[in-house]
């Protein structure tokens, strides 16, 4: 069996089964932690199967699913999705692992510190070498930090969007492991490449979120069948927006070399798992 993806309860993944059933493809339904996952019993129908559900994602109550109800399944319950915002919540929950989760928190925790009174207490702790006086080697975990620290709301959400999207993709479908690479690696190393190329005032998972990018794009072209591709249009929209940051267009402070080095962290590593997995 091969997984094709999650929704927030089993009445919802039923319709999606019984619509499924009817067109020949046959679909188990999981119990999970934040809801069910679906995969298909025959791997040869993982890309109908995929699109199909990525159609039911944004049309869940098209008319079709509740009429396969009536000829393939079953109706006694109806298409209860949960409230609204219970099923956002559900879905942002199951769209992601502890390790994505995570990071989305303490991010978000030392931004509120950020707005709260706390920027200089929390700059002078996190920020990279030689940013703050007596910032010395022995403190590697400067090397890390200022992955974590972001200076606006338009920063921290694009990036946590971004790395919600991507990074719970990995972690669901292939492993904590190659996340973890990702964040320790591209975490760090990009870092380096940013303060040689700018200087050590910088800040943000823009380096991690390139290298999930360059990760899925390549596992997405070698190892279709892990699930994670990336849509050509959005890879094309990533790489757009790193020219984009040496035009200086936007008025806006980019770090661009945390924005390369992640990017081809990300390749390189997608390279060594796809020829791993093979």
């Amino acid at each position: 069996m091969l997984e094709i993806g999650h929704l927030p309860n089993e009445r919802a993944a039923q319709a999606l089964v019984d619509y499924l059933k009817g067109q020949g493809i046959a679909c188990h339904i999981t119990h999970t932690e934040q809801g069910v996952a679906l995969a298909v019993v025959d791997e040869n129908n993982y890309h109908a199967a995929r699109n199909e559900y990525e159609r039911f994602i944004q049309n869940p109550f098209d008319d079709k699913y509740l009429a396969a109800s009536w000829d393939n399944g079953t109706t006694k319950k109806q298409l209860d999705y949960g409230a609204p915002g219970l099923q956002l919540f559900t879905q942002f929950i199951s769209g992601a692992g502890p390790l994505t989760l995570s990071v989305i928190a303490i991010c978000g925790i030392i931004f509120l510190g950020f707005n709260v009174g706390f920027a200089n207490t929390l700059f002078e702790h996190l920020s990279f070498f030689g940013a703050v006086p007596d910032s010395g080697l022995n403190q590697f975990w400067r090397l890390f930090t200022p992955s974590l620290m972001h200076f606006s709301a338009m920063h921290i959400i694009f990036n946590l969007l971004w790395w919600w999207y991507l990074g719970g993709k990995i972690e669901n479908k292939i492993g904590v492991a190659p996340l973890a690479i990702l964040l320790l690696v591209a975490g760090t190393l990009p870092n380096v490449v940013q303060y040689f190329l700018a200087g050590p005032n910088f800040g943000g998972l823009s380096g991690v979120v390139y290298a999930v990018v360059g990760y899925t794009w390549i596992m997405g072209v070698k190892r279709p069948e892990a699930g994670i591709g990336l849509p050509p249009a959005y890879i094309g929209f990533m790489l757009l927006w790193l020219v984009f940051g040496f035009t200086d267009l936007f008025g806006l402070s980019i770090a661009n070399g945390a924005h390369i080095g992640g990017l081809i962290v990300g390749i390189i590593q997608g390279f060594i798992d796809s020829r791993k997995r093979a």
